[in-house]
């Protein structure tokens, strides 16, 4: 995939990195020379010193062909510029834009842009972080090999699959309690945000259900 990521920060420069590594064309624009500077070491992509929303510097980085652009730069007016002339001029098939303020997310999801707030994300994880409940067992079966627990799907689980949280012969989900009604899922039902879910796993498999729904320390 080519992908352009306009800003050189922290969040430009891992999500560059991390797309280079796995493989993708990716090209990080950002105006200043000396941020752009420390991508030289591991980055097999291109750099280019520039606006990120001016024409020229677009083309430049190969926008006419891109597949993706991410607006991760310091200014949300700048993300916001750059993600609707990536949308709407160059017809870039997928445009995410970084907003620090989380507050405009719901004015520029109406103009259809996809965005996301470091912050909101960064809040919603030291909720999740000093909020949740260990997962203690409710049931057991046999000599205690199997356990049923339960837990409620956090914002973070949101928009999951079922079988993002299977493990075959590990981990199974037995029944999700949604709006005071119980249903049998399938691996493809969606998981929302407030489901009351109950899983069957092996105890021996408990720490790897926490890092599934991230309730691993440092997930």
């Amino acid at each position: 995939m080519k992908i352009i990521v306009m800003g050189c920060g922290r969040v430009g420069e891992q999500f560059a990195r991390l797309m280079d590594a796995e493989g993708h064309e990716v090209t990080i624009v950002d105006t200043d020379e000396t941020a752009l500077e420390k991508m030289k070491e591991g980055f097999r992509g291109k750099v280019i010193v520039g606006v990120g929303f001016d024409r020229q510097i677009l083309i430049q980085a190969g926008i006419e062909r891109a597949e993706a652009f991410a607006a991760t730069s310091n200014s949300d007016n700048a993300n916001i510029v750059a993600a609707r002339i990536a949308r709407n001029i160059f017809r870039v098939p997928k445009v995410v834009a970084s907003l620090y303020d989380p507050r405009r997310a719901e004015i520029y999801r109406r103009l259809g842009l996809l965005t996301f707030s470091s912050t909101a994300l960064g809040v919603e994880r030291v909720r999740e972080l000093l909020t949740y409940q260990e997962l203690e067992p409710i049931m057991t079966f046999g000599g205690g090999e199997v356990a049923l627990v339960n837990l409620e799907a956090s914002p973070i689980l949101e928009g999951k699959q079922v079988r993002d949280l299977t493990v075959p012969g590990e981990i199974q989900v037995i029944t999700i309690a949604r709006q005071g009604q119980a249903i049998l899922p399938l691996l493809g039902t969606m998981i929302r945000s407030g489901d009351l879910i109950y899983i069957a796993v092996l105890t021996s498999a408990l720490e790897r259900l926490k890092a599934l729904v991230g309730y691993a320390e440092g997930v």
